[in-house]
């Protein structure tokens, strides 16, 4: 499926990753500088909300890259994703601190990251330095990898398995 065929055009920060990289070409070259995150962002909760508002504090605009559907359940289970792909996308593209959202259906975000060139490239910290997919690349053009402070108590997978618990599942 391709979901382009299904984005409103009132969301035209929903935008495909071939299209995307001409726009960041055009804001990089007018010195723009582009920070660049990725996942599944299943169930969006506060500590998704503090990342992306920290995430984007760390440069002129952000690219939020979610994982197609099939990429999630290749990742995270047959269960999974709670919510496709669209609805992911129209959620975070809603966001006032999300400047573009885009997808990919590797099962790592490398050639996406490879394709858009962020000058900065965010995770949680969750995830070391050394374990960030595209960490070579972006310092490689120059740019920086931060591992954002990780919001305890605060995961998708632990509030669906709360909703479970109490739905006796």
């Amino acid at each position: 499926m391709n979901p382009s065929q299904h984005i409103a055009p009132a969301l035209p920060r929903l935008t495909e990753p071939d299209e995307l990289a001409k726009i960041l070409d055009e804001l990089r070259a007018a010195g723009r500088r582009i920070v660049f995150t990725n996942g599944v962002f299943d169930l969006i909760h506060p500590g998704h909300v503090r990342f992306l508002q920290e995430a984007r504090s760390l440069g002129d605009l952000l690219v939020v890259a979610l994982n197609s559907d099939a990429s999630v359940r290749r990742i995270k289970g047959e269960k999974r994703p709670i919510l496709p792909l669209v609805e992911r996308g129209k959620i975070l593209a809603s966001f006032e601190c999300v400047d573009y959202v885009t997808w990919f259906d590797e099962d790592t975000p490398d050639a996406i990251i490879r394709l858009l060139k962020p000058d900065v490239l965010v995770k949680g910290a969750d995830y070391t330095l050394d374990n960030i997919v595209g960490r070579d690349f972006v310092e490689s053009r120059g740019g920086v990898v931060r591992a954002l402070k990780f919001n305890h108590g605060f995961s998708s997978t632990a509030v669906i398995e709360r909703i479970l618990r109490s739905a006796g599942k």
